[in-house]
């Protein structure tokens, strides 16, 4: 059985990286994706759908150095687990658990909208010349 699931959205928090007892790294962070859409009223509705994904070995260790809260990024990955919770305001929601095979910077930072370092980075990762697999 195979599965995949790509997201596109931006980041809620700034990745969290940590290391498992046997030493290996893993960073999770929220991402968030919108959907935009028109009532039959005309009126423009949105809504905001969370996922915690997770990363593993060198591409956690990226994701925690060049991701930060905001970034637009896209993921491919593996749907983990969906649970049940009550937000602050009493409403019901459900949490999905990603685990990411693939990230990708949709925009550079914006310390790099100059020299457009993500953007070569990114570049060099797709055509085998870096070291960022992502």
């Amino acid at each position: 059985m195979y599965q995949q699931i790509t997201l596109i959205g931006n980041l809620g928090s700034d990745p969290e990286m940590r290391y498992t007892p046997s030493g290996v790294p893993v960073t999770n962070f929220s991402l968030a994706i919108n959907r935009r859409w028109t009532n039959q009223e005309g009126q423009p509705q949105e809504k905001t759908h969370w996922f915690r994904i997770t990363t593993w070995r060198r591409q956690a260790e990226i994701a925690n150095q060049y991701l930060a809260k905001g970034r637009r990024v896209m993921v491919v990955g593996e749907f983990e687990s969906a649970r049940p919770y009550t937000d602050r305001d009493g409403n019901p929601r459900v949490a999905i658990d990603i685990t990411a095979r693939d990230i990708r910077f949709l925009e550079p930072r914006e310390s790099d909208a100059n020299n457009h370092a993500s953007e070569a980075a990114v570049a060099e990762a797709e055509t085998g010349n870096g070291d960022i697999p992502f």
